[in-house]
């Protein structure tokens, strides 16, 4: 049975045991990922000693991930190589390219390029070697950014990486970094040390190296009562997220939500509801000014100022009196329509015919007329006799594919849905064409590519 959180075995081994025994079924595949410093090769021989007292069926594998960021890669590599070898532990190097100009740094590049070998790793749980001090330094860099709950809370024992692929385990992550310190040397194990983490111009080698000590003056073992106000902040973290679902009810459709129902609900309840928004979609959270400014934008939204944000690759945009969350690339897509005879869309083409009593009335088409991605939510009214229904359930019930839906073209006439392929024109009466009346037929030619899939 494991511990609970107040009780952990601060033994490398006790607490490595505690922390896989109630995950582990038969069957069950353990890969560690195994850089070669202090932390993770204790948390190999940890392993070691337990598939050989414990588990002798423990499908045990490591995985190297290769930065070349440090002249000593190689050498990282192939001790790590040996080391499994010794140990008859299958090994696996993933090489990753590291973006040394990256916008957000070379650390937070090098930690994306990680993560994405972790995610592809063929295994069911995939083990880190965090312990107790490098939760209380996370705890410190997000204090120090800003961040609320949810960054404060740290690094969770236990969590998926993706939707799909392993996941993720610290089983050390209340072991202390003394703890470990002793029991490797009581072990006589070797290690490597990363050369880079006495370098204290990074900010976490400055909290280990120069803040904590101070702290450590006052405080007897500072890291153990950081790691504790992170724990009580994860439980305060997920209170956060049971309101936020709740609240999310008659507001939230997917990747949008309603701007009036949000509006109705208190300034700490938006707040939370909107990273929580962002977070279910695995957007990282912005800037808490940023993240303010936003607030106050969509608190002032209007039909004629109407946000638009940038955020982790995606764009947050108001339409028709919600929030929509647009692929960036979907976002730069969007194409005004002036009255040409053809708009160029995805590599291939929807196309304006004039004709008389047919189709979109264009003097309907006088306003702002533009081609859209889906975004999700939008709804449409091809029969008069019932009322607007949602697209999704319209293109289901004609068949139209998953590709085409992705990649179809909509029509926007003042930031009303009024046509789409395969599914036709909204019939409202102040958009079709009556008889005798100008109109504009419209048609889709998806790019030869797309036609394919």
């Amino acid at each position: 049975m494991a511990a609970t959180r107040n009780s952990r075995p601060s033994d490398p081994l006790a607490a490595v045991a505690a922390a896989l025994a109630p995950r582990l079924i038969e069957g069950t595949r353990v890969c560690i990922a195994l850089s070669g410093g202090r932390d993770s090769v204790a948390l190999l021989h940890a392993l070691v000693d337990l598939r050989a007292t414990q588990w002798p069926t423990l499908r045990l594998s490591a995985l190297h991930v290769h930065h070349g960021l440090s002249p000593q890669a190689d050498a990282w590599a192939a001790f790590c190589a040996q080391l499994c070898l010794e140990h008859a532990i299958p090994f696996r190097c993933e090489r990753v390219t590291v973006a040394r100009d990256a916008p957000a740094g070379l650390e937070a590049a090098a930690r994306e390029a990680r993560y994405a070998a972790f995610v592809a790793c063929d295994t069911d749980w995939l083990l880190l070697a965090h312990h107790r001090d490098d939760q209380a330094e996370t705890l410190l860099l997000n204090l120090l950014r800003g961040a609320g709950a949810h960054g404060l809370s740290a690094m969770p024992e236990d969590r998926p990486l993706a939707t799909r692929g392993p996941r993720v385990l610290r089983p050390l992550l209340h072991t202390s970094r003394a703890a470990i310190d002793d029991w490797l040397a009581a072990r006589g194990a070797r290690w490597i040390e990363d050369e880079s983490n006495d370098e204290t111009v990074l900010r976490r080698n400055f909290l280990r190296h120069e803040v904590l000590p101070v702290i450590g003056r006052q405080v007897a073992d500072p890291s153990r009562m950081l790691a504790r106000a992170a724990g009580h902040l994860a439980e305060m973290a997920a209170l956060a997220d049971e309101v936020a679902a709740s609240d999310a009810d008659g507001v939230v459709d997917g990747r949008s939500l309603c701007l009036a129902a949000f509006g109705r609900l208190s300034p700490q309840r938006r707040s939370n509801l909107l990273r929580h928004f962002l977070r279910l979609h695995g957007l990282r959270m912005p800037d808490a000014r940023y993240l303010a400014e936003i607030l106050r934008q969509l608190r002032e939204a209007s039909l004629l100022a109407m946000p638009d944000f940038e955020i982790d690759g995606w764009r947050l945009q108001v339409t028709r009196g919600r929030l929509w969350l647009v692929p960036r690339s979907a976002a730069s897509a969007d194409r005004p329509w002036c009255g040409e005879p053809e708009l160029p869309w995805t590599g291939g083409y929807v196309r304006f015919t004039a004709t008389v009593g047919e189709g979109l009335s264009q003097r309907a088409l006088r306003g702002t007329a533009i081609l859209r991605h889906r975004q999700g939510g939008e709804t449409l009214r091809p029969d008069m006799k019932r009322p607007r229904r949602a697209l999704k359930k319209l293109l289901q019930e004609a068949g139209v594919p998953q590709w085409k839906r992705e990649a179809m073209p909509l029509f926007w006439c003042d930031g009303r849905l009024v046509w789409a392929p395969d599914i036709g024109y909204a019939c409202d009466e102040d958009v079709l064409a009556a008889a005798g009346e100008p109109g504009w037929l419209l048609s889709w030619q998806p790019s030869p590519s797309n036609s394919a899939g």
